[in-house]
């Protein structure tokens, strides 16, 4: 099947027009690990706080550190960060694989659709934004970093983080909310980060995800990676799933849908010199649900035949119940309070180390979220794996 690199930038015509000549059902489009990352629009600008052209190629702060002082500088008149803990639950390995799963809110959604009533514009616009969230992927500095509602990854997070080592792919929802509002940045999407420094790309894969074999508005971002010091294999995948109440049925099909796909990959990498076996691949499947635990779709996930688990469910006492709340917002239909976010993991060749706690319910405060205490509406998920010795 032919590569597709998603050239995105510019104006939201000439984004939704090139979409719409690149996205055919929902077959997946695979993407070579030599044109994986998808090259700057020409007329793409880069974020003046951050990046500078210099000979065609954006500059950064030369080091994580550098940069988060940076942050911390232009957040300095806020109020603090939530003071949240790793829960250990075991010595784990030396060198754990750290997973951050996050919806960081698409800036247009956040400015223009969601109705964020509690929440002052101020803290809402970008030039704070950006800071926030750049703080948050660099103070738990991820191995493997799986978003969504993202809308400024040409201009800000791909050159940002690139120049922190990562390497990434990203891709937009066919019909993005975001291009309804004026002044957006482009469509929304699934993107996903990995430290080259621990891992290497073997495959790719963007995936339309289908219900009933319709192509729908919703997307899924899949690697396959080889660790470094291991040589073990593993999948990765972030997906955002349908919102809003009535989409249950929905939900499920394209829960379904996906694991559909990532048995498929994951079968594509058996075997040859490795000696893999599918059981042997670890999946870690990263995403917004937009589904409560007692839909359907987590269901599907916790019983399918890849042998599932949320690792969430380990900050409860009986390690059996999600978290009480993963999203905390106040809209003009009311306040919500539940949990749609999940990483989800193969029990029987990863073990979960550690657990990134939530924080409380004084901690958020009374306005809920987004704050200028935290740039989104959902909190992120952070987990540290290691490989169980194969048996």
């Amino acid at each position: 099947m032919e590569t597709i690199v998603c050239p995105m930038g510019g104006g939201a015509t000439r984004l939704y027009s090139a979409l719409a000549q690149t996205l055919n059902g929902s077959s997946p489009l695979p993407l070579s690990p030599s044109t994986l990352e998808c090259h700057q629009p020409a007329d793409t600008i880069l974020d003046p706080d951050f990046c500078q052209a210099l000979k065609g190629s954006p500059v950064c702060p030369p080091d994580p550190a550098q940069l988060l002082r940076q942050c911390d500088e232009a957040l300095k008149e806020r109020p603090p960060r939530f003071p949240r803990k790793f829960i250990h639950l075991s010595d784990g390995d030396r060198n754990p694989i750290r997973v951050m799963q996050w919806n960081i809110l698409a800036q247009a959604l956040g400015e223009g659709l969601d109705s964020f009533v509690h929440c002052p514009l101020e803290a809402l616009s970008w030039s704070r934004r950006k800071y926030l969230i750049l703080e948050e992927i660099l103070t738990y500095r991820p191995h493997i970093l799986c978003l969504q509602e993202v809308d400024h990854y040409y201009d800000t997070l791909h050159p940002v983080l690139v120049n922190l080592g990562y390497s990434s792919n990203f891709f937009p929802k066919p019909w993005s909310p975001c291009l309804d509002v004026e002044g957006n940045n482009g469509p929304d999407g699934c993107a996903l980060f990995f430290d080259q420094s621990r891992f290497e790309l073997l495959d790719s894969a963007n995936i339309q995800l289908s219900a009933m074999r319709v192509p729908t508005n919703q997307v899924a971002v899949v690697m396959v990676l080889r660790c470094c010091s291991t040589e073990r294999f593993l999948c990765v995948a972030v997906t955002h799933l349908k919102a809003r109440s009535g989409w249950e049925w929905l939900r499920s099909a394209q829960g379904s849908d996906l694991l559909r796909h990532l048995q498929t990959l994951v079968q594509k990498h058996c075997g040859g010199s490795t000696g893999e076996t599918s059981s042997d691949i670890p999946l870690l499947i990263c995403g917004d649900f937009n589904a409560v635990p007692a839909e359907e779709v987590h269901r599907r996930f916790m019983t399918s035949p890849l042998g599932l688990d949320s690792a969430y469910k380990k900050l409860s006492q009986d390690g059996l119940t999600e978290p009480e709340y993963t999203t905390w917002k106040i809209r003009p239909t009311g306040e919500c309070c539940t949990t749609l976010d999940y990483i989800w993991y193969s029990k029987d060749t990863l073990r979960v180390d550690a657990v990134l706690e939530m924080p409380t319910e004084e901690q958020i405060g009374p306005n809920r979220l987004p704050s200028f205490s935290y740039p989104s509406d959902h909190l992120s998920l952070v987990c540290d794996f290691s490989f169980k010795a194969k048996e």
